[in-house]
């Protein structure tokens, strides 16, 4: 990736700050997508790295259409550790969270299996959703999500769409994620008032999309005959804190379980860019 100049770094922090979204030039070579492709077959076929554990698993194996994922792969393949952490990465996400440091809060392998195009299903679907839903033990929503093409992706296998401008919306009724079905979502949300428009990320393998915690997102069905692979970074700016929500706090976090007020900065959220290593 060649690298961005001042100028073009604060147009870059403005589209996001008005839209919720943001796209990168091609942040990761034709050599670091295929090695991340093949983590992906090792997680799946749990060849893990070091000695821990997947922190959160969602495979189904009752529907092999159904959309799998992986929470915290970091910490059990060494490659996704590498990715989640790389300067490059974390340098855009500081940019868009205007921080002179980031952490990773945690990472996602996402397996979205492909159908084919004679088969219309919901089930690979993933529904509407702001983040900061289940984030909510933070003590700031300026939270940042990387989500990393490991192949060229866009409406035929299920590309990422986003809200334009949801983010200005405030925490809504919803943790759709899960839930397929997404005019359903959409209800849910109660947005019927709101400019809705439905902006599909299509991006080039190696390419990344950011978006804010509280940008409305979700994808529709892979048509394709491959699944649609992603690794995905939740970025946290410096001085982020645990807060305690009642009834809210179901984020399954590594490490202590913190007390109220103490920071996100240990290795369990390890360190992705910090300003103070360029000077």
């Amino acid at each position: 990736m060649k690298p961005i100049t001042a100028e073009q770094a604060k147009l870059d922090q403005q589209f996001y700050e008005e839209n919720g979204y943001w796209i990168s030039p091609v942040v990761f070579d034709a050599e670091e997508v295929e090695a991340l492709r093949k983590a992906h077959d090792r997680i799946w076929n749990q060849d893990f790295d070091g000695d821990a554990f997947p922190l959160t698993e969602w495979f189904p194996s009752d529907n092999p259409t159904r959309l799998r994922k992986i929470d915290n792969a970091w910490w059990i393949n060494d490659e996704v550790y590498k990715t989640v952490t790389a300067r490059k990465l974390g340098k855009l996400a500081a940019n868009l969270m205007n921080t002179d440091e980031v952490r990773v809060w945690y990472d996602q392998a996402i397996y979205k299996p492909g159908t084919g195009k004679g088969q219309e299903t919901s089930v690979g679907n993933v529904g509407w959703h702001q983040d900061y839903v289940y984030w909510q033990c933070t003590n700031t929503t300026n939270l940042v999500t990387a989500w990393i093409a490991l192949q060229d992706t866009d409406l035929t296998n299920g590309c990422m769409q986003v809200i334009p401008g949801s983010h200005k919306w405030g925490l809504l009724n919803s943790d759709g994620f899960f839930n397929t079905e997404l005019e359903a979502v959409k209800k849910q949300m109660e947005v019927d008032e709101k400019p809705w428009r439905e902006e599909p990320l299509i991006l080039k393998a190696g390419q990344v999309s950011f978006h804010h915690s509280y940008t409305i997102h979700g994808s529709r069905q892979n048509y394709s005959n491959d699944p649609r692979l992603s690794i995905v970074a939740h970025y946290i700016p410096q001085g982020t804190a645990y807060k305690k929500i009642q009834n809210v706090d179901n984020i399954r976090l590594l490490g202590p379980r913190p007390k109220e007020g103490d920071l996100y900065d240990n290795q369990y959220f390890p360190l992705a860019y910090s300003a103070s290593e360029e000077k």
